[in-house]
Formats: structure tokens, C-alpha cells, sequence
């Protein structure tokens, strides 16, 4: 699930001051406690690869975060893909990958226990 900034309702529009919720953002049941990310990735980059031998050959953690500048195409578990720009809040449950189609700037929160394992494994990839 992904949304613009001027997509997200405003909640509050006073002078000075205006609040934009979207409520029901994911699910975040079941998980302790969450770490706040940020990542910076080149035009090119796909993580697929560093997931092969998880769940799926998938990342296993749900994430929610903000998109500062570029493009993310994420591919989910069931083949559905969603591209994510600069601008954009999202929520993308365990089950998925990504591509990076131009430079991105991205915050991330994820359940750091989960999101550890997932990037300890990428790790490993990456050095062998």
C-alpha cells in the first residue's frame, strides 16, 4: 500500500498548522519492538538476489516508511507490483522485493528483530 502526500486526508487544517492521517496503515499485531532505517540506494539496485534462501526468497519483515526522492518498484509475494515515489508513504508486509528505479532516499520503521535477520542474511550474501 502506497499513498501520495496529498492523497493522505487531512485531519487538521488550521493556520499554520495542517495534519494529514491515514488511519488503518498496516497491521503492526504481534511484533516488539521497531527500528527506524535509512536507506540510500543507487538506480539499479534489486535486492533479489541477497534474498535467495529466506522464506520465498523473500523479505520476511513488513515495513512503513517514506520515500524522500526516487523510485522503489516493489514486487510482492503474489506477483503484484507497486512503484513507489518520492513523496509517497507505504506499508509493504512480509513477501516482498525490491528494485530500485532511480536513485531513493527512503526512511524506513520495521520490527527490528525480523528486519535484523533479514539484513544479517543479506550480509552474508554479500560477503560470501
Amino acid at each position: 500500500m502506497k499513498i501520495a502526500k496529498n492523497d493522505v486526508p487531512v485531519k487538521i487544517d488550521a493556520p499554520g498548522a495542517r495534519a494529514r492521517q491515514q488511519t488503518d496503515f498496516g497491521d503492526a499485531t504481534g511484533y516488539g519492538r521497531i527500528s527506524g532505517e535509512y536507506f540510500s540506494l543507487a538506480a539499479g539496485t534489486d535486492i533479489a538476489p541477497l534474498l535467495k534462501g529466506l522464506k520465498g526468497d523473500l523479505c520476511q519483515s513488513p515495513h512503513w516508511g517514506y520515500l524522500l526522492e526516487g523510485e522503489v518498484i516493489v514486487t510482492f509475494a503474489d506477483g503484484a507490483q507497486e512503484t513507489v515515489k518520492g513523496g509517497d508513504l507505504f506499508y509493504w508486509p512480509a513477501g516482498h522485493t525490491v528494485k530500485v528505479g532511480k536513485n531513493a532516499e527512503v526512511i524506513l520503521f520495521s520490527p527490528q528483530h525480523e528486519h535484523g535477520l533479514v539484513m544479517d542474511h543479506m550480509l552474508k550474501k554479500m560477503t560470501g
